[in-house]
């Protein structure tokens, strides 16, 4: 229900809500009902918004787990050094969500922000998380993703974005050029844990006509590996 409000500027109807989720009417607002029971949405008419109340799930998640707050800084002297933005992501299910974030200027069409999602298949930082899973795990992502060409260059044969994969996982990084979006060149690292988990990713975006592929790999990829070892030596 409250995924149903993504990207959402104006407030939704009960039957907006249902198609966006495929739940029933009745069940929409039963649970509307419950959102604004709780303070998490309140309604004008027959239109119903989330309240600020729904940033506190955010911020729940956010004070709990350290990385986010250890990685901030140093995506901030990522950007100081290079002078372009930099993120961290997670993988969740078969998207990238941004947890932290060093802007510049805006490279994309679309702002990204904490809690942006991207698809993994082709962003930098989801190719080297999807490098990082098991074989078995990998190979069922492979099956059952859904391949766009979002782009000229997007890879859309899943054999070739196997061997992408495979060679991210042996470079230890990967660099993405204009398969997002048209322009957009990205390179990212892992993160690695202590315990010696892969729980994140790095990188930095670029505006390709500004930067090319062998500066990022000569001067952005050092910088992102030592920051990127820095945060895992504080994760256990």
């Amino acid at each position: 229900m409250i995924e149903a409000f993504q990207r959402m500027t104006d407030s939704l109807s009960v039957g907006e809500i249902a198609a966006r989720t495929g739940l029933s009417r009745a069940s929409v607002r039963r649970l509307l009902i419950t959102l604004e029971m709780l303070g998490y949405a309140s309604h004008d008419a027959s239109l119903y918004r989330l309240s600020p109340r729904i940033l506190q799930l955010g911020f729940s998640y956010l004070s709990s787990n350290s990385l986010e707050s250890l990685g901030f800084p140093l995506l901030q002297h990522v950007t100081e050094v290079l002078h372009e933005s930099s993120s961290l992501g997670v993988l969740d299910g078969d998207e990238m969500v941004y947890v932290a974030r060093s802007a510049t200027h805006r490279v994309m069409s679309i702002g990204l922000a904490i809690g942006s999602r991207l698809p993994a298949y082709c962003t930098s930082m989801g190719r080297v998380m999807l490098a990082a899973l098991p074989l078995e795990d990998l190979a069922a992502f492979l099956r059952r993703v859904r391949v766009d060409r979002l782009t000229a260059k997007t890879i859309v044969d899943k054999t070739q974005l196997s061997r992408t994969i495979e060679r991210a996982r042996l470079d230890g990084y990967s660099l993405v050029d204009g398969e997002l979006e048209p322009g957009l060149r990205s390179i990212a690292v892992p993160v690695t844990s202590r315990s010696g988990r892969i729980v994140a990713a790095m990188n930095s975006g670029v505006a390709a006509a500004r930067v090319t592929r062998q500066r990022m790999i000569s001067e952005f990829l050092p910088v992102l590996r030592k920051q990127a070892a820095l945060l895992g030596s504080m994760l256990a």
